[in-house]
């Protein structure tokens, strides 16, 4: 059974529960008794269900936890993007132990970020950082109860949607991006891979031309590790591709000229180039996945099919369905082909149409 009591000078009811034979105190942070009182009734719930605990040991430092857990992120590129909130997080609660970041301190720095003209999306990056990190320190009992149970996460404002390509956009960049930026293009309209982590990152090794697949060994997620097959139009770009910087030259599909032995990672001036030679607003590179996945449900294919084909991890659809197999794939590509062959005889048909008419 549990307690209501006042401190002394204290505006803010105090509750008392008894968890294995110990009386746990913790502030309800109102001053509302009647309040007070449902949120006591629902901390005796926990302790009833077992869902409340006492930490296994006494917790460490907030800075000290954020750095040990960052350590451990195995891919380095998330590691670099979660340490910016790290970085950020650690002055707002590094000298604070665990057991004292509540939902009242988290309401506070978000209170505080948003006053110093920080958006929205910014803070809750943050923010995703920090639950994750609450996260596991509850998993591992060094909290007893994770404070994001209530903390909402702010309003953003709605992304601008994706650009999504036609064919004749399509057709003005290909004409006017550089060689190796024609390929790229191609290689992810065609495949719909990831531009940074995936299609740059891909080894010559990583294709199979006998098999009109390519092997994805590096990824974002573990839903994006796949065989994707690939398209006659991207096989014949892959392989004239290849006959001017094949692997005697890298191993690397698009090496870095300067250093062979690396990919290149930097194409931001190439596509602006591109884009603006093209006549066409700019849009980031990554958006050409989007256009993938966009004609794939054009052609009629499956929101299942479209995730596994991008390698998406979607909890909703890949943990519910099995994963497509390899012919569903394949048919997904045909299906992607006739959906071009039909808009190339259009365009054919169109022309015939004008010529006559201009005679």
């Amino acid at each position: 059974m549990g307690t209501l009591y006042k401190r002394r000078g204290s505006r803010n009811w105090m509750m008392a529960v008894t968890v294995d034979g110990r009386q746990v105190c913790q502030s309800s942070h109102t001053s509302n008794k009647r309040l007070a009182d449902q949120i006591l009734s629902r901390w005796e719930t926990e302790v009833f269900e077992r869902r409340y605990y006492l930490p296994k040991s006494s917790p460490p430092l907030f800075a000290d936890w954020a750095d040990d857990a960052l350590a451990k992120v195995p891919h380095p590129n998330t590691r670099k993007r979660y340490g910016s909130s790290v970085a950020k997080l650690k002055a707002a609660f590094g000298k604070a132990r665990l057991s004292n970041i509540s939902a009242e301190r988290i309401e506070d720095y978000k209170e505080t970020r948003l006053s110093e003209g920080v958006e929205a999306a910014t803070i809750n990056h943050d923010l995703r950082v920090l639950r994750r990190l609450m996260r596991l320190a509850e998993r591992k009992r060094l909290i007893s109860r994770n404070p994001f149970l209530e903390v909402d996460f702010l309003k953003q404002k709605n992304p601008r949607p994706p650009h999504i390509l036609t064919f004749e956009e399509e057709e003005r960049i290909l004409a006017a991006a550089a060689p190796f930026l024609r390929v790229l293009a191609v290689l992810i309209l065609e495949t719909g891979m990831r531009s940074h982590r995936e299609a740059l990152a891909l080894k010559w090794d990583a294709i199979n031309f006998a098999n009109d697949s390519i092997r994805v060994r590096e990824s974002k997620t573990r839903a994006g590790i796949r065989n994707i097959p690939m398209t006659q139009r991207c096989k014949t770009e892959l392989l004239s591709w290849w006959e001017m910087l094949g692997p005697k030259f890298s191993p690397f599909v698009f090496p870095n000229l300067s250093a062979p032995a690396k990919p290149r990672n930097d194409i931001r001036h190439a596509w602006e180039k591109a884009l603006k030679d093209a006549g066409i607003e700019h849009f980031w590179i990554y958006n050409l996945r989007h256009t993938f996945a966009s004609r794939l449900s054009a052609a009629g294919v499956s929101d299942l099919f479209v995730a596994q084909m991008i390698g998406h991890n979607s909890p909703g659809i890949l943990q519910k369905y099995s994963k497509a197999i390899d012919e569903y794939r394949r048919d997904a590509v045909r299906k992607l082909e006739g959906m071009r062959a039909e808009y190339a005889l259009r365009l054919h048909e169109s022309a015939k149409i004008t010529t006559v008419l201009l005679q």
